[in-house]
């Protein structure tokens, strides 16, 4: 299968959680950036929850008829060396118009989005892929992004659901943490991977580097065995 190289990237606390106001507190935080940049990846990819709270706009994308579009498609608005990827299942963030943007928006969503919500998209001259019955076909969506918007590189950089959906489809390439100088410990607070089948197995992992960075933060490596 084409698709493009992909590496779920993400800062940490010392117990592995993830929640944004917590790990912008740790040492190290300015060094996730850092590293990210390292990563070379121009193209970087959300879940829905991550991009309601840091990207979209207050509110939600009503549908009058909910009429879904009901096969695959997808609009190219940009050519860019990078795009912001939001995965959006059934189409309900709203946005700000793209234009003249360096990396521009890209959503993806499933067959069951509602064609009034890619016609708002393309109003807003948003690029989209709609691919997938019942959920969103990930596999597919990863080699419409290599082949026909060129997307040879791209971080994940979302929250567990996402990073957890990637990892069960086996379209991760490489596991990149940066660990933060602190502990969360509070009780159900998010983590890098989270909502697997308690039956299945252990995801196996070769090391490929750690970096210690002055701020005592350490950023960890990873291979998968895909």
């Amino acid at each position: 299968m084409s698709k493009p190289y992909i590496i779920c990237h993400m800062m940490t606390s010392l117990d592995g959680r993830i929640d944004c106001a917590m790990t912008s507190k740790l040492k190290g935080v300015e060094d996730y950036y850092y590293s990210l940049d390292e990563l070379d990846v121009p193209t970087t990819l959300s879940g829905r929850m991550t991009a309601e709270f840091e990207m979209a706009l207050p509110g939600k994308f009503e549908s009058e008829t909910k009429t879904p579009v009901n096969k695959f498609t997808f609009s190219k608005k940009f050519d860019a060396e990078g795009y912001e990827v939001v995965v959006d299942t059934k189409g309900t963030l709203l946005w700000e118009e793209q234009i003249d943007c360096d990396k521009p928006l890209l959503i993806i969503t499933s067959e069951e989005v509602s064609e009034e919500y890619l016609s708002y998209l393309d109003g807003k001259n948003i690029s989209y892929i709609a691919v997938g019955k019942g959920k969103i076909d990930l596999e597919k969506a990863c080699e419409v992004l290599n082949t026909e918007f060129g997307v040879e590189r791209m971080g994940i950089v979302g929250g567990p659901k996402i990073n957890t959906a990637f990892l069960e489809a086996g379209l991760l390439d490489e596991i990149s943490i940066l660990l933060g100088v602190g502990i969360d410990g509070r009780a159900g607070m998010p983590t890098v991977f989270d909502g697997l089948a308690m039956d299945h197995d252990v995801t196996p992992l070769s090391l490929i580097d750690v970096t210690k960075f002055d701020s005592g933060a350490l950023w960890i490596r990873y291979k998968t065995n895909n």
